[in-house]
């Protein structure tokens, strides 16, 4: 069964020895000459992280037309991408592949060969193109994030623009703020409530976008050193908690009751060599006792959450409910027509398909309201597997690296912890709502898989130094 496990996993490849007989890999470094006496390319890996700063820096902030800001992002994934080849033909050190990025290769192909098959090419293509960017900004991330100095400088930036979009959230939670679209069922109890979006003009958008910042700024109290940046983290913490629970996301709130509950287990093992044998057996049942109890007691004494959370249950008598209900059926036929390989990759694929099959005209969509639906619709059967695989295999990696910080006693552990548990919240919230697509939420995802797999036992991690510009920032973030 173990042997299985490390199979299914992957946990006894050897990246060296495919790289040894990979045709590809051995333009890797053919530029190295160039590089040793090339000044600024001395700095390669701090200009990709400026490069990749700037996804974090501008996406929270551009309009949330869904064309429009998949362009824009897009744009930036080009410059990332064509960095990343012209520092992968000058590199000079090797190492860094994963199981991760086999699987991430695998699914790659699957959705090339479901864009040859689709019947809207032209729309596929645009998807698979987007796919390749996605998969090239991980690349560049998973090798960046192998310097401690930039993993923490990274992190920074985003837990800072982060600030700024709650600050906003938060501002719009005491004044008002329009509601651009029927949020909230009109017969609720909640029908008046103002549910936040601060600038991604979407609350669903902004939760997502959030739970990421939750979690890595509860990482910072332990991470940044000194008490002008641990109180920066706390104050992270609560505003982006706060701004969190006004955006009323079910499907968020789902995801961070999941994301503590996996928390609390990681937290536990990493703790438990150091225990008193009481805390060994008792801890952890405690801890998710608490946890379920301090969430019961929350909806007793929170109207506006209970009702909220309740709703979940309500079926098609909430309007919410209904419309995905009625998406579902659907999406079920559109998956029964194309079940191995789908439509295509791209939201534009199923924008042009789904009016053929949607039930009534009250019902349209822009996607499956199910990141495992739109999946499947996407790339099929087939697809969803290697996306399912995938997803397994990076967690498998995660747990690998942090059992080897466990052994070192290295508070970075810090950080891959918080990756992990931001990867079961975003997981979760996609369940039933597909904002795990939209750019925003994308860019953060393969920066959480990126720090995963920087962790992996089998890759070097390392610190060169860096300018002077992003050591500053660096050290406001570690040394402050």
């Amino acid at each position: 069964m173990n042997s299985l496990w490390q199979r299914l996993t992957l946990s006894d490849l050897s990246p060296d020895r495919w790289v040894d007989a990979s045709y590809v890999h051995r333009w890797v470094g053919s530029l190295q000459s160039w590089r040793q006496q090339s000044w600024l390319m001395q700095w390669g890996d701090e200009i990709g992280a400026i490069l990749t700063s700037l996804v974090f820096v501008i996406s929270p902030f551009i309009p949330s037309t869904p064309g429009l800001s998949t362009e824009t992002i897009a744009l930036l994934l080009v410059g990332v991408a064509a960095f990343w080849i012209l520092l992968t033909l000058a590199d000079n050190r090797g190492g860094g592949i994963t199981p991760i990025h086999i699987t991430l290769l695998v699914f790659w192909g699957i959705s090339a060969v479901s864009t040859g098959l689709s019947p809207a090419k032209d729309a596929a293509l645009r998807g698979l193109n987007l796919v390749s960017l996605y998969l090239v900004f991980f690349v560049m991330l998973a090798r960046l994030y192998r310097s401690p100095r930039i993993r923490n400088w990274l992190i920074g930036i985003y837990l800072h623009m982060a600030l700024i979009v709650s600050v906003y959230g938060v501002h719009q939670s005491i004044y008002g703020a329009k509601q651009l679209a029927t949020w909230v069922d009109a017969e609720s109890t909640l029908a008046k409530t103002t549910r936040v979006y601060s600038y991604l003009n979407n609350p669903n958008l902004l939760a997502g976008y959030l739970l990421p910042a939750i979690v890595f700024s509860v990482a910072a109290c332990f991470i940044w050193r000194g008490w002008l940046p641990k109180t920066l983290a706390i104050v992270m913490v609560v505003v982006n908690t706060y701004c969190l629970q006004v955006t009323y996301s079910r499907g968020a709130w789902v995801g961070a009751f999941l994301g503590i509950l996996v928390a609390a287990g990681l937290i536990y093992y990493w703790l438990r060599p150091r225990l008193p044998r009481f805390w060994r057996s008792w801890a952890l049942p405690i801890a998710l006792g608490g946890i379920i109890a301090i969430v019961g007691i929350s909806l007793l004494l929170v109207p506006s959450l209970r009702d909220r959370v309740l709703s979940i249950f309500s079926g098609s008598k909430d309007s919410s409910n209904n419309v995905r209900l009625e998406v579902w059926k659907a999406v079920g036929k559109m998956i029964h027509d194309r079940p191995l390989f789908g439509f295509g990759p791209g939201d534009r694929v199923f924008k042009k398909i789904y009016p053929i099959y949607q039930t009534s005209p009250r019902f349209s969509a822009l996607s499956a309201y199910s990141i495992f639906l739109e999946t499947i619709v996407e790339i099929g059967y087939v697809g969803v597997a290697a996306l399912l695989w995938s997803i397994v295999v990076t967690f498998n990696c995660g747990l690998q690296g942090l059992a080897k910080l466990r052994q070192a006693r290295d508070m970075q552990a810090v950080w891959l912890i918080a990756a992990i548990v931001s990867m079961v919240a975003l997981l979760g919230q996609g369940t039933t709502d597909t904002e795990w697509y939209r750019p925003q939420i994308q860019t953060l995802w393969w920066s959480i898989v990126g720090i995963i797999a920087s962790f992996y036992p089998g890759v070097e991690q390392i610190d060169r130094g860096m300018s002077p510009t992003a050591d500053t920032l660096s050290r406001y973030a570690t040394d402050a």
